[in-house]
């Protein structure tokens, strides 16, 4: 009786709440992570973009999930301000451009900074490699 009842009230939260989550995006500069945000708020591909200064916020809403998005700049100067936009949020997405041999190292390197922060520590956190498919024939160790 008591799961019956949990199934009703999911039900009912479902019909009249909804979800709302924060993600924040880092990466080094280039990484395609505007270009990930305005994808999965229009689904349009724009091949002209400029760097992020500072950061962008979008919020995004899909059915009953809203989504607010950090895409923070990823110039070097502002890697050490990560960490401010990273706490407190359901998931930090960290992207790299695996085609971009020639960062692959500081990427790497600025990764297991942000991961060694110890107030990011319980926070989800997703590497998402994009043109990875350019990489086939490559034997890349991240």
């Amino acid at each position: 009786m008591l799961a019956l009842f949990t199934k009703l009230l999911d039900w009912f939260r479902a019909l009249f709440w909804k979800e709302e989550m924060e993600l924040t995006l880092v990466g080094l500069q280039y990484s395609g992570k505007t270009t990930f945000v305005n994808v999965i708020a229009s689904g349009q591909f724009n091949e002209d973009m400029i760097p992020t200064v500072g950061f962008n916020m979008r919020k995004i809403t899909k059915g009953n999930v809203t989504i607010k998005l950090w895409d923070i700049g990823g110039q070097p100067v502002l890697s050490s301000m990560w960490e401010r936009y990273c706490r407190g949020v359901s998931a930090i997405v960290y992207m790299v451009d695996a085609a971009d041999q020639e960062k692959i190292e500081a990427s790497k390197n600025e990764l297991h900074n942000l991961l060694d922060k110890p107030q990011l520590q319980g926070i989800p956190k997703v590497i998402s490699l994009l043109s990875l498919n350019l990489l086939l024939h490559r034997n890349v160790a991240f």
